[in-house]
């Protein structure tokens, strides 16, 4: 069974050697999006003291880590585009696999529990953003219907904007 679970204190150094793993992965792809200092330790705690940080579990180990914020993003308020609509919206950033658990459709199974969580919640709407050399989560977004909306500028670098419209 797959799930996703609040991260707690003691996840800390799992999650952020998960978040430093997918630095290394975007390397060996060939770009930077996440830099030496983001995100950063300080980045996963505040997420976990936020209770915005998740392990992504399956059949009970620990195969990832995303940070799922209801409170938006300040970064989302200037978009070069158009967001789809202005309704309250949940933000996913930080989603990081570990390397054992790649490459096997997994961030899938990540997307379609994050938007769960979020139907629980009672957030029917979604906004993410990625670098644009990153071709593979341009693909897992566009493979589960997130729409490309414009530009954003992210920790001062313009991103690619997506969102996405829920259903229950």
């Amino acid at each position: 069974m797959n799930s996703l679970e609040p991260a707690q204190p003691e996840d800390i150094e799992l999650c952020y050697k998960i978040i430093c793993s997918g630095r290394e992965f975007q390397r060996e792809q060939g770009f930077i999006q996440w830099t030496n200092d983001y995100p950063g330790y300080s980045d996963i705690l505040d997420d976990i003291q936020r209770n915005t940080g998740y392990l992504f579990k399956l059949d009970g180990d620990i195969a990832g880590y995303l940070c799922v914020d209801f409170a938006g993003d300040s970064a989302y308020n200037r978009i070069e585009g158009t967001w789809q609509t202005e309704k309250p919206y949940a933000v996913i950033h930080r989603m990081a696999l570990s390397p054992d658990y790649r490459n096997k459709g997994l961030a899938s199974e990540v997307f379609t529990l994050a938007e769960q969580l979020c139907i629980q919640k009672g957030i029917m709407y979604i906004r993410i953003d990625t670098d644009f050399p990153n071709k593979r989560m341009q693909h897992i977004l566009e493979k589960h219907d997130y729409m490309r909306c414009g530009v954003v500028h992210h920790r001062g670098c313009p991103r690619i904007a997506y969102d996405k419209l829920l259903e229950k």
